[in-house]
């Protein structure tokens, strides 16, 4: 059994969460997510405590693998709908900028041509300055995924660090070529 599956998740106030034949649905003020669960695992929403407790359905292996999983996707939702997610992403680099027009993020990173990547319609994109960007939503995973695309654009290199990297990312640099006596 997951230690981590086992604990309940605490609803937070203005959320409200059901389950039907295995869909999941949470309401919050931020917006709506639903996760249908897989049938090795059984989720109830407890209203005298206002808790969600994920309990496996069997001992087995996927049962086990899958018991900690939705419990950590039932946290990320309820978390998501009522907090919401942000990324921060820094590009640095002379020359390098990030702009946005309507909903494509232009990105100018070292390249011949800019890199254009669709903002998807459930985040929020903004640059407060022309070297940074801010990726907010409700689904953690959208969220993250489209920091990673964007960051992917340019990574950091490892001698200048120069590239786009999350904010507060720490990149080591290498040594470059010693000067010969």
């Amino acid at each position: 059994m997951s230690r981590l599956g086992k604990k309940p998740v605490a609803i937070p106030e203005k959320v409200t969460i059901s389950v039907t034949n295995g869909v999941i649905n949470v309401e919050g003020p931020l917006g709506k997510l639903s996760y249908e669960h897989r049938p090795e695992v059984s989720v109830t929403v407890n209203s005298d405590s206002n808790e969600v407790v994920v309990a496996a359905a069997s001992d087995s292996r996927e049962s086990k693998a899958f018991h900690g999983l939705t419990r950590a996707l039932v946290s990320n939702m309820l978390e998501g709908v009522s907090k919401g997610y942000e990324k921060r992403l820094e590009i640095v680099g002379v020359g390098y900028l990030a702009a946005i027009a309507g909903d494509i993020l232009q990105m100018r990173v070292g390249y011949a041509n800019e890199i254009h990547k669709k903002i998807p319609a459930d985040l929020t994109v903004t640059c407060p300055d022309q070297t940074h960007v801010l990726i907010k939503g409700i689904d953690k995973q959208r969220v993250g995924q489209f920091a990673a695309e964007c960051r992917s654009a340019r990574k950091p290199e490892p001698y200048k660090g120069k590239g786009v990297r999350y904010q507060g990312e720490l990149i080591k640099l290498k040594p470059g070529k010693a000067a010969s006596k």
